[in-house]
């Protein structure tokens, strides 16, 4: 089962304060799609809204082309997966998976057996006799996926569900969550504030700030080709220059007048767009790169973060001769 999500000029306010203000977005059906943003920008406010949680203070939420108003949460085709998994320490895993459809009457033994299809779904094939306390936070995790996935809803909601597993076992989690998705189709809506597990994830990144979306579009589109500041700055490093008629602080630039924004890795000696000799201040190996802070010796007011192979010799106090590969202009 999969259904569209219609979210139509949506705000939200407590009290004084705007939580959302007039947010559309439309959703389609089997999208994995993922809402990022910063604290506070209101991205799990939308989440339970779509999920019943509490209703908007204007506009409407369509599920499957049906208006959403006064519909309690469990009459929602929605399930949601929150970050701290809510098993039940005292039930089986078998139990756990197959409590939804245990209060929705099916009989014991239907219940059982999609509980183990569900496990062997999410990896747990023949674990059902266990108890949560028995398995890591990764497996827990899996569970509380499975459980919400037994009940066949046609949108699996999940709020941070990975952000209390340590980097190795999440980046894991990551690639098991988009590959089950894969599988079932259904419609996922993931609320995470992780650029890195948006952007491993997602059909499409929804942007958020402010109670705004700031953009939408696939992973690529929306680090190479950010629409606004606030994105191109919250979807990792970013080198920020200003550029008023056809001059940046290191020199002249044929590019269009407003903030120059250039990733750390599009900065390299062959790059298109020349910004000359630069004096490396510091550097630090970062594994699968050396990150360095350089000032262009044109403008030793401006200060530039580079991420080079890992293999190039970098020397403190060096000079470096570097130009951009990739960039956008951006006027806001």
């Amino acid at each position: 089962m999969t259904a569209a999500v219609s979210i139509q000029a949506v705000s939200q306010r407590y009290g004084q304060a705007t939580a959302l203000d007039r947010v559309s977005l439309e959703i389609e059906a089997g999208e994995f799609v993922v809402l990022l943003g910063p604290s506070g920008c209101g991205k799990t406010t939308l989440l339970n809204l779509i999920g019943g949680f509490t209703e908007p203070t204007e506009g409407a939420i369509l599920i499957g082309g049906r208006d959403m108003a006064g519909v309690a949460p469990k009459d929602r085709p929605t399930t949601t997966v929150f970050q701290d998994y809510a098993l039940f320490p005292h039930m089986s895993l078998r139990d756990n998976v197959a409590f939804g459809l245990r209060m929705r009457g099916i009989d014991r033994g239907k219940r059982a057996a999609k509980a183990d299809q569900m496990l062997a779904l999410v990896g747990l094939e023949g674990r059902g006799d266990r108890r949560p306390h028995e398995l890591s936070g990764g497996q827990r995790q899996r569970v509380a996926l499975a459980r919400a996935l037994a009940v066949e809803p046609d949108v699996l909601l999940l709020d941070e569900p990975l952000g209390a597993l340590d980097l190795k076992l999440r980046r894991q989690m990551q690639d098991e969550l988009k590959a089950i998705q894969r599988r079932v189709g259904t419609t996922f809506v993931h609320v995470t504030h992780d650029q890195e597990e948006a952007m491993a994830i997602a059909d499409r990144i929804v942007v958020m700030n402010a109670g705004h979306i700031e953009h939408v579009g696939p992973p690529r589109e929306v680090y190479l080709q950010p629409k606004t500041l606030f994105t191109a700055g919250f979807m990792g490093e970013i080198n920020r220059i200003p550029v008023a008629g056809g001059r940046a602080p290191f020199g002249p630039v044929d590019v269009p007048d407003g903030t120059l924004c250039i990733r750390p890795e599009a900065i390299t000696p062959a790059g298109a767009l020349r910004i000359g000799p630069c004096k490396v201040e510091d550097a630090a190996f970062f594994g699968a790169h050396i990150r360095v802070h350089v000032s262009p010796l044109a403008a030793t007011d401006l200060r530039l973060i580079v991420h080079l192979p890992q293999s190039q010799s970098v020397e403190h106090g060096g000079v470096l001769d570097l130009g951009a590969e990739t960039w956008v202009v951006l006027t806001e």
